[in-house]
């Protein structure tokens, strides 16, 4: 009897150090509730982040956001996959715009939305045009982070130079098209500046087609349910790929291949005027550019109404598994993320847009705002953008796959290949994608 009541009290301590090792499993060194954030902020980025969590774990003793570096969005979504519903999952994952469709169908989040309603917590105070991109079927699955759109940037002095006011980009095809002929010089046989560039990049493409309001894929761009067929090579994607066309035949486009240093190189040199760049990169090429840097809104074809852009960069995500207390830590950090303070400094050091409009009011944000007006540009842009499935961008699970498609039809123009034929081969190629996927 002895031995059973031994046994019995032996096994009932082992589950009761199995229920304590569980509870305490997110407890950092010191009863501290660990946050494992990885994420993928590299370069001059990561010190700015870095910095940010630095000051949530001084004002807030009982919880320890660890960041850790992960690569590239590409590889950290690689190495989420394998880790994903195990206890080596991290508990808050940085994941690009386009991994949003792949991150829900896995079904190893938790969508930010069933603690947005337990904390009652008022979300009208972020960037609504931001917040759409992650909003599904009424629920906002992740929380947004590192946001931008696309700009058009142009160098000032050389406006001058051609004859043209720095103060009035070209807003149009047509004006583009014509601003380039007069800011392309030649030497000879030889181009010394090109008019325009564009990134052999499928995220150019697909905001081109989005400000005309044209979709990427069938069911509302996949958010009236799953998408089953590329459409963007329809009259939208054919403008932008005659666009290139026909201003490479011209002699006016560059052809910068798909290197972002690259492009930004060539424009610091002189070797193009105008190029489409990244919202977030817009105070890094005014420090370092020789010259005064202009920035406007996306060109659209003439006749066209303005639509706005789409959302690019990276959202939170909080990962399935992670226990109820650890859930709470990361909500509370997603919650610090988004004051107006740390936006402020977040827009400031990065570029990348405020969650929080109201961090533009910010002291910090206005001083800069005067020494670098085009920053203001690129928040307008984002503000005059119309909610629509269009803008709110696709959502596919197989989008860095479609987009490799779409920059090899790119550069299918180079070689003289029709347009239309270009685009309805990557479609084609899409569509196999989505197929295979069973998105």
């Amino acid at each position: 009897m002895r031995k059973v009541l031994a046994s019995f009290l032996t096994l009932m301590f082992i589950g009761l150090a199995a229920g304590c090792s569980n509870e305490d499993a997110s407890k950092a060194a010191g009863g501290k509730t660990e946050v494992v954030f990885w994420h993928s902020m590299s370069g001059d980025l990561e010190p700015v982040l870095n910095d940010i969590v630095a000051d949530f774990n001084q004002t807030h003793p009982e919880i320890e956001v660890k960041p850790v570096f992960q690569g590239t969005y590409e590889e950290a979504l690689t190495k989420w996959n394998a880790v994903a519903g195990t206890k080596d999952a991290p508990t808050i994952m940085q994941t690009f715009e386009v991994g949003t469709k792949h991150m829900i169908d896995s079904g190893k989040v938790v969508p930010v939305q069933t603690w947005i309603d337990k904390d009652k917590y008022d979300v009208s105070q972020w960037e609504k045009n931001i917040v759409n991109y992650y909003t599904v079927n009424g629920r906002i699955y992740s929380m947004p982070f590192n946001s931008s759109t696309p700009v058009l940037i142009y160098n000032k002095d050389a406006f001058r130079e051609a004859g043209l006011d720095p103060e009035k980009p070209p807003l149009t095809y047509s004006e583009l098209k014509e601003a380039a002929k007069k800011l392309t010089k030649k030497k000879g046989k030889e181009t010394e500046r090109y008019g325009f560039s564009i990134l052999n990049y499928g995220w150019f493409f697909e905001e081109m087609v989005a400000v005309q309001g044209g979709l990427y894929v069938n069911n509302n761009n996949g958010r009236s349910g799953d998408a089953t067929k590329a459409v963007f090579n329809g009259d939208e994607g054919k403008r932008v790929f005659e666009l290139i066309r026909d201003m490479y035949r011209d002699g006016t486009f560059y052809n910068v291949g798909q290197n972002w240093d690259d492009m930004r190189a060539a424009f610091q040199a002189g070797k193009i005027a105008m190029y489409l760049d990244s919202s977030a990169g817009v105070k890094t090429l005014i420090d370092n550019s020789p010259f005064e840097v202009g920035v406007s809104y996306l060109p659209v074809p003439d006749g066209v109404e303005r639509q706005g852009v789409i959302i690019g960069g990276a959202s939170l995500w909080m990962v399935k598994g992670s226990s109820e207390e650890e859930q709470k830590a990361a909500w509370e950090f997603m919650k610090y993320l988004t004051t107006a303070p740390v936006q402020a400094k977040w827009h400031v050091r990065t570029g990348y847009f405020a969650i929080n409009p109201a961090a533009y009011d910010e002291p910090l944000v206005k001083d800069e705002w005067a020494k670098y007006p085009q920053l203001k540009v690129t928040v307008d842009q984002l503000h005059e953008t119309k909610s629509t499935p269009a803008t709110q961008g696709a959502l596919i699970t197989v989008f860095p796959e479609s987009r490799q498609h779409v920059v090899k039809a790119m550069e299918r123009l180079y070689e003289g290949i029709d347009p239309q034929e270009a685009l309805d081969q990557a479609a084609e190629e899409t569509n196999r994608a989505l197929q295979g996927a069973g998105n």
